[in-house]
């Protein structure tokens, strides 16, 4: 890996939308190992980049996402990864996406992550994102979406609103959080959960 005194310069800001098979919260955010049913993480993440750029390349206003699937906890790796782009990004754009998130051009959180699956393929499609907040919707044409709602009150089904505070996350600081269903499958993957976790976040990733 690269360090930062050679590596390109990067940095991204926008919004994170992470839907996985997790119980709410997700175990891997607090314990570091996942409470799903059978222990895997398996998620379906959208990106959209509100500023961003690698070297001289600007990546500001893509969107992407990605299908991954881990068969345990995250840091023991083994993972698998479809990276989703649209198909006005450039090949240049998806180079630069693709050092960064495979953790080649160092910087958090990517430098660790990118170690623990492997890019299983690519896919080009149109990706659109409806709603605002909790009951936000990600969709990628022919590949999957992640639909997320708010918690409901149990007695009355009104919306129930819950926020995550995380002052030493590495991916996202503060999450609105709620129930989200999705389903994505591309290259080989297939995954989705009903009602599991949906987190909302921002995020502001550099190398330095």
């Amino acid at each position: 890996m690269a360090t930062t005194e050679t590596a390109t310069r990067w940095a991204l800001k926008g919004r994170g939308y992470e839907f996985c098979n997790c119980d709410f919260g997700c175990g891997c955010n607090f314990g570091g190992f996942p409470n799903s049913k059978d222990g895997s993480c398996r998620a379906f993440v959208g990106m959209e980049i509100e500023s961003g750029n690698c070297g001289g390349l600007d990546l500001s206003g893509l969107k992407c996402a990605a299908i991954v699937d881990w068969p345990k906890a995250i840091h023991e790796g083994h993972g698998q990864c479809v990276f989703v782009v649209e198909p006005t990004t450039t090949e240049k754009q998806i180079e630069a996406l693709g050092q960064i998130f495979t953790g080649k051009l160092g910087g958090m959180p990517w430098e660790l992550l990118g170690q623990t699956f492997e890019m299983k393929g690519l896919v080009k499609t149109k990706i659109t994102i409806e709603g605002h907040g909790p009951k936000s919707l990600f969709r990628a044409e022919g590949v999957g979406e992640g639909r997320g709602d708010t918690f409901k009150n149990p007695v009355t089904g009104e919306d129930h609103f819950a926020n995550v505070d995380l002052p030493d996350g590495f991916i996202w600081k503060k999450g609105e959080c709620g129930q989200g269903t999705f389903r994505a499958k591309a290259a080989g993957l297939e995954i989705g959960a009903e009602k599991s976790n949906w987190i909302l976040y921002n995020f502001n990733w550099a190398n330095g």
